[in-house]
C-alpha cells in the first residue's frame, strides 16, 4: 500500500474523494496527512517481518532439520546460514519484489480497493506510528538542527498531463473523445511549445516587395485567399511590415502608405510568449527571426489559437500535405507534416527532437543533406524513400516498416 500510494496519480485520488461513500471518506481521512500514512504502513510492514521472522525460524526446522528440536543444543553455523537463505528468498519473492511490481502497475485500481483494510491497520497503527514520528522529528530537529520533511500533495502539470493520458488510453472510443479532453491537454503542452513549431517557414511565405504595383497585390489576395502579406524592402531577410486586404478597399495612392508595423520575435520564444507580445501590441502577425537574424518564418495570432483549438480552416485553407496509408506497414507521407503527429496518428515510433519538427526535417537531421529522388535511408525500425523534391526541400516520402520488407 505504500508503493501504490506513493505510485498512484494524486488527480486520480483526489477524484475518487469527491464520491459520496464509505471509501472516500476514509481515502479523504487516512490520506489526509502523507508522512504519516506512508510512516503507518511501515510501521506494519516491520511489525509482520518481525513476527516473520520469529515464526519461520520454528517452521524451517521442523520440516528440514526436526532432529535439532529434540536436542537442547546450538544450532549449527550450517543450519542458521540454510534458514537465513530460506527465510530472506521467501521475502524478497512475496513481500519485497512482487508485490512492489504489482501495486505499482495497478497503482490506482489496488489504492481505492484495499482502502478498507489499510484504513483498519492506520488506526490500528497511529497510536505507535504518532510516537515515531514525534521521535524523529525531535531527533532531527534539537539534535541535527534541522526541520522534519513532510510529503504534500502538490498536482503539477506532468501528473495531469499523465492522468489525461492513463485516461485516453483506458478510452474505448478515441475517435469520440469530447473535445474539452483535447483541449485541456493542448492547455498543458502550450506552454512548451516553440514559435519556430507555429511558424509558417521561410520557405512557404507569401510576401512581396515594396515597390510592389498595387494591382499586382490585390491579384495575389484574391489567388492566395490571405488576409495578409508581408512587405520587404529589398528581400524577405528585411520584413518591414504587411499590408492587409481591407486596406486595399481604401483605394491608396502607394503601398507604402497603407503598410501596418509587424512584431518581431526569435525562433526560441515559447508561443505563450508571442501571443502575449501580440495582444499587448496589438497586432497580429509577427516576423520570426533565426539566431543569424534573418527571417525564419511568419507566425500570426491564428496560428498560435491553433495550437490549442485544433486546425481552423475556411474557405480560402487548402490542406496541401499528403498522407496515404498504403498497406499495414506501409506508408506515403508529405515531408511537412510534423513527426510528432505522425507517431500520434498512425502509431508509429519516429524519433522526436527540438532539433526539427517535420518528417523532412528528421530526414535533413539524420542526412546533414537534402537527398534526392530514389535516395534511400533506414532509420531505427523503418525504411525511408525519397519520392519527389524541390530545389530547397523534400516534398514526398515513402516511410516502411524494416520488418515487412
Amino acid at each position: 500500500m505504500e508503493i501504490a500510494f506513493v505510485s498512484s496519480n494524486p488527480i486520480y485520488l483526489e477524484l475518487e474523494k469527491q464520491h459520496n461513500n464509505f471509501t472516500a471518506v476514509l481515502l479523504q481521512r487516512i490520506t489526509k496527512n502523507p508522512s504519516r500514512f506512508i510512516a503507518t504502513m511501515l510501521v506494519g510492514n516491520n511489525i509482520a517481518l518481525v513476527v516473520y521472522g520469529i515464526f519461520m525460524g520454528d517452521r524451517i526446522l521442523s520440516l528440514f532439520f526436526p532432529e535439532t528440536l529434540l536436542q537442547a543444543s546450538d544450532l549449527s553455523l550450517k543450519i542458521i546460514f540454510i534458514q537465513t537463505l530460506l527465510s530472506t528468498g521467501i521475502i524478497l519473492l512475496t513481500a519485497e519484489f512482487l508485490p512492489k511490481v504489482i501495486f505499482r502497475l495497478f497503482a490506482n485500481r489496488l489504492m481505492k480497493v484495499l482502502i478498507v483494510p489499510a484504513g483498519f491497520f492506520y488506526y490500528l497503527f497511529s497510536p505507535l506510528s504518532a510516537f515515531v514520528m514525534r521521535l524523529t522529528d525531535g531527533l532531527l530537529k534539537y539534535l541535527f538542527k534541522v526541520e522534519s520533511d513532510t510529503l504534500q500533495l502538490n498536482f503539477s502539470k506532468v501528473e495531469l498531463g499523465n492522468y489525461i493520458e492513463e485516461q485516453l488510453e483506458s478510452s474505448g472510443d478515441k475517435e469520440n473523445i469530447d473535445s474539452e479532453i483535447h483541449l485541456f491537454q493542448n492547455a498543458l503542452e502550450f506552454s512548451e511549445v516553440k514559435a519556430r513549431a507555429v511558424m509558417v517557414p521561410r520557405a512557404e511565405l507569401t510576401a512581396v516587395a515594396l515597390d510592389t504595383p498595387l494591382a499586382e497585390i490585390q491579384k495575389l489576395f484574391v489567388s492566395t485567399g490571405y488576409s495578409k502579406i508581408p512587405v520587404y524592402h529589398d528581400t524577405v531577410d528585411d520584413i518591414i511590415g504587411y499590408v492587409h486586404a481591407f486596406e486595399l478597399f481604401r483605394k491608396p495612392k502607394s503601398l507604402k502608405s497603407v503598410l501596418l508595423p509587424v512584431a518581431v520575435v526569435p525562433e526560441p520564444m515559447p508561443a505563450n510568449e508571442v501571443l502575449k507580445l501580440l495582444t499587448k501590441q496589438r497586432k497580429s502577425l509577427a516576423i520570426v527571426l533565426d539566431e543569424y537574424g534573418g527571417t525564419a518564418g511568419m507566425i500570426t495570432v491564428e496560428d498560435i489559437i491553433e495550437e490549442l483549438f485544433g486546425e481552423i480552416e475556411d474557405e480560402h485553407d487548402h490542406i496541401a500535405h499528403h498522407e496515404k496509408q498504403l498497406s499495414e506497414d506501409s506508408f506515403e507521407f508529405s515531408a511537412r507534416l510534423e513527426v510528432d503527429y505522425l507517431n500520434q496518428t498512425y502509431n508509429l515510433q519516429l524519433p522526436e527532437s527540438d532539433y526539427y519538427e517535420t518528417l523532412g526535417g528528421l530526414v535533413a537531421y539524420q542526412t546533414g543533406e537534402i537527398m534526392e529522388v530514389g535516395s534511400q535511408l533506414e532509420l531505427d525500425e523503418y525504411h525511408l524513400e525519397i519520392l519527389s523534391v524541390s530545389s530547397t526541400k523534400i516534398e514526398r516520402i515513402r516511410l516502411q516498416k524494416l520488418s515487412s520488407i
